[in-house]
């Protein structure tokens, strides 16, 4: 069995669908998705040990399978730049998160490597009629207002790369606009072909959200990972 496979049994076994953020993040890594640099603390202490390892700036989120959308609880933090700033952050978003959801179960704190760039998405879902879909489009926080996403059944090709990133409205963001860093063509094959080739051999996941996925000028990093088992 493979590690992919062991995660998923794993999370199965414990009578659970969704992984955690940290398990998530192990599948991606394992299937060969780039991402930032990352470090867990569980307190206010450890987050501030495990920024000061990856070095200022870098980005707090709350860690917990109850808190889906962490931006609307509060549950992100970006552009920290000292310890000091961290503190506050931490303290605000504990303040915040308990009063979006009071229940929440609280794992820990992700510290993270701030990544600047263009937000797309990727994305993957299991239409109840044609199957399972691969997503790609622009991503962040306005993905539900724009809806500029294209969609293709898996397993994909290049060529349905090439043609997912043209039905783009808004690729003009990814190709350099106004300073900011282009899309390069064989990292965007690269990510949906592993992606497309993971759900392929593990059907059975559901659904999984890459969002955002940072294009750099170093190439595209993976931001946030979220997977949902059927």
């Amino acid at each position: 069995m493979d590690e992919i496979n062991k995660i998923f049994e794993e999370v199965k076994g414990q009578g659970r669908n969704v992984l955690t953020y940290e398990e998530s993040r192990k599948v991606m890594e394992l299937a060969g998705v780039p991402l930032n640099k990352i470090e867990v603390g569980k307190n206010l202490d450890e987050c501030i040990a495990k920024a000061n390892e990856i070095g200022y700036p870098v980005v707090l989120k709350v860690i917990s399978e109850d808190i889906i959308h962490k931006t609307e609880a509060g549950g992100v933090k970006v552009g920290i730049k000292s310890d000091s700033e961290l503190k506050k952050a931490y303290e605000e978003m504990m303040e915040s998160v308990t009063t979006y959801h009071p229940g929440a179960k609280i794992d820990g704190f992700s510290i993270e490597e701030m990544v600047s760039g263009v937000e797309v998405l990727v994305g993957q879902t299991t239409d109840p009629q044609f199957g399972k879909m691969i997503a790609f489009g622009i991503g962040g926080i306005f993905v539900e207002v724009y809806k500029d996403v294209s969609f293709r059944l898996i397993p994909i090709s290049e060529n349905d790369v090439e043609e997912m990133y043209c039905e783009i409205k808004g690729r003009k963001m990814l190709e350099g606009f106004r300073g900011m860093p282009a899309l390069k063509m064989n990292d965007l094959k690269s990510l949906l072909l592993n992606i497309s080739k993971l759900v392929e051999n593990h059907p059975e996941i559901k659904e999984m959200d890459l969002n955002p996925v940072m294009v750099t000028k170093e190439g595209l990093k993976a931001i946030d990972a979220r997977i949902i088992l059927e």
